[in-house]
């Protein structure tokens, strides 16, 4: 009986981890998008709860019966690494303007169970000229009917919005397009991770730019942990200083929040008293506990942590990954990067780009133009910094200690004319394989700890 228990815990312990890591990088989880998935942090959900918020200070909420589970990831900083992005085009970050009809589309779909494409658009119109702080929505021009198609099948992978007559895309060719949706305002409302609301930020439209900073901080304050580090405090003046207990779950949440949702966390980025906290002899005994509980492997080095998944499933982006460009060239960046102590220039980096597609000219064939070169450097160090292995300081972008896990390997093959040459695929593209990359330490491929959500 005692063995069928150890079976049943290990079990268990299992599918907890698992699930943890399904919603790290899927915190809007649908059972319609992933049936098992949902099923297991479904069955699961009490211990998951409990984690996550003695971790991180995040809720979970699973509605089993409207088929969703929702992990309210909340950050005290800002992160554009992880914007929303566009279904089409290459999945193309969204711009200001696709973020503006999106906010305006969600707020009219609050009371419409269902809707057509086109009553859905004249209610934008009629809100976005109805505020003056806002530009006016015009369907008739291609471009404006294009960023509207990309704002609902953002909301359509949400399962906030469902076609249940006609398709989406139709509407970029015709603003006549006929598309019946059904809408889980439900759901709609479980988006916004926020601890605030923003209309308790009332502040005039002129007054926004100005406080936009001060604005998204207020968003994200939570009262939990008393007086901010700032010294004001979350409400009023008068408000209680915060106690030790209060000082340690901030501190808590700040270091493990980072941890579990960045590729990598560096000592240098941690204020002085998280440093303490996380190199203390509770914060190791509690660091080290919770990795083992979700299943990660922990990267413990002198210059930060890092947590690899060995299944990858709470990985969003891999990297190396030959599927991509951008990816493949920010690999091939990292070799000069590396030797380049003090940094590189854009010119440097503009020019590596140049060189790279000197060696493979039958690769990367949307950046064979003029400022294609300048633009694939561009990719490539914006994949770099994201994924933690670079970052910008005075004009030049520095590698970071994680990218010197990194060693490209040559691999040479006979060239036509019997002499060696660099290896290459049948389309001439460089010939990405484990073979040509190979990570120092636990292997790269296995996929590092990031979030899958839209913010």
């Amino acid at each position: 009986m005692s063995t069928l228990a150890n079976q049943l815990a290990a079990a268990e312990r299992e599918e907890v981890a698992r699930a943890i890591r399904l919603l790290l990088a899927r915190p809007l989880l649908t059972q319609a998008a992933d049936p098992a998935g949902f099923e297991l942090v479904r069955r699961r959900r009490d211990p998951l709860a409990r984690w996550f918020d003695y971790t991180c200070g995040w809720t979970l909420v699973v509605e089993p019966r409207r088929g969703y589970a929702r992990l309210a990831k909340i950050r005290a900083d800002p992160d554009g690494s992880r914007p929303a992005r566009r279904a089409r085009s290459g999945r193309a970050p969204f711009d200001r303007r696709r973020y503006v009809l999106l906010c305006v589309a969600a707020a009219e779909l609050l009371s419409m169970p269902m809707t057509t494409i086109g009553m859905l658009a004249d209610r934008v119109v009629q809100a976005t000229a109805a505020d003056r702080a806002l530009e006016g929505f015009d369907p008739v021009h291609r471009p404006e009917r294009m960023a509207f198609v990309d704002v609902l099948k953002l909301l359509e992978s949400y399962d906030v919005l469902r076609a249940v007559d006609g398709t989406t895309d139709t509407y970029v060719d015709s603003a006549e397009a006929k598309v019946l949706y059904r809408v889980d305002a439900t759901l709609l409302m479980r988006l916004p991770a926020a601890p605030v609301g923003a209309s308790r930020l009332a502040t005039p439209p002129e007054e926004v730019p100005a406080r936009f900073e001060e604005l998204l901080t207020g968003l994200v304050r939570e009262r939990r942990y008393g007086a901010t580090v700032d010294g004001t405090a979350d409400e009023t003046p008068g408000e209680a200083a915060t106690t030790d207990a209060q000082r340690n779950l901030r501190l808590r949440h700040s270091v493990f929040r980072r941890l579990f949702d960045d590729p990598v966390l560096y000592r240098d980025d941690l204020a002085e008293d998280e440093l303490a906290y996380v190199t203390s002899l509770t914060g190791r005994q509690i660091l080290r506990r919770t990795v083992e509980q979700a299943g990660f492997l922990l990267e413990e080095r002198a210059e930060g942590f890092l947590l690899v998944d060995p299944d990858g499933v709470a990985t969003d982006v891999r990297f190396p990954d030959d599927t991509s460009t951008a990816r493949v060239a920010a690999l091939l960046l990292l070799e000069p990067l590396c030797t380049a102590p003090a940094g590189m220039l854009p010119e440097q980096l503009a020019e590596a780009g140049a060189e790279l597609l000197r060696r493979f000219p039958g690769w990367a064939k949307a950046y064979q133009s003029e400022e294609g070169a300048a633009r694939l450097a561009d990719d490539a160090v914006r994949t770099l910094l994201d994924t933690g292995l670079a970052h910008r300081t005075r004009g030049r972008v520095v590698a970071r200690p994680a990218a010197y896990r990194y060693r490209l390997t040559e691999t040479v093959t006979p060239s036509p004319k019997g002499g060696p040459g660099p290896a290459k695929g049948p389309d001439g593209r460089p010939h990405m394989t484990e073979s040509t990359t190979h990570a120092r330490g636990t292997a790269a491929s296995s996929g590092i700890a990031a979030d899958g959500d839209s913010k």
